[in-house]
């Protein structure tokens, strides 16, 4: 039990992430997919976000001129590395670029066939 409750984001991770799958597999509503497909694409930048995190890494490194050329060494250890929180900025964009194409498509979709629904659409266009 203290395993569960250890790792608790690991474990919203993993429940996101197959919410998400089995949305995107199961559902034949095409918004329903697109919802999936977003909470999948969430769950992973949680789960990177949540790796990039480090226990007693408090600051920054924003490094000084006196820092540098000091008589003390770097604890590089003690510092954060924000590439990472970086990149899931950058995958937060591409997220919602990816949602509102994807919204525009089935808007396009729904405008041609008068449904969502992946069976009609498919039998509609045999």
């Amino acid at each position: 039990m203290d395993f569960i409750i250890a790792k608790y984001n690991y474990w919203i991770y993993i429940i996101l992430m197959m919410i998400g799958f089995y949305a995107m597999i199961a559902k034949t509503n095409l918004i329903k997919k697109i919802i999936g497909m977003n909470i999948f694409q969430t769950a992973i930048i949680l789960f990177f976000v949540s790796m990039a995190y480090k226990k007693g890494g408090a600051t920054l490194p924003i490094l000084t001129n006196a820092d540098m050329h000091g008589e003390h060494a770097i604890q590089v250890a003690g510092y954060l590395n924000p590439l990472p929180h970086v990149l899931m900025l950058t995958a937060i964009v591409v997220s919602i670029a990816t949602l509102g194409v994807a919204l525009a498509i089935a808007i396009m979709m729904y405008r041609k066939y008068h449904t969502l629904e992946e069976d009609e659409i498919l039998k509609a266009i045999k």
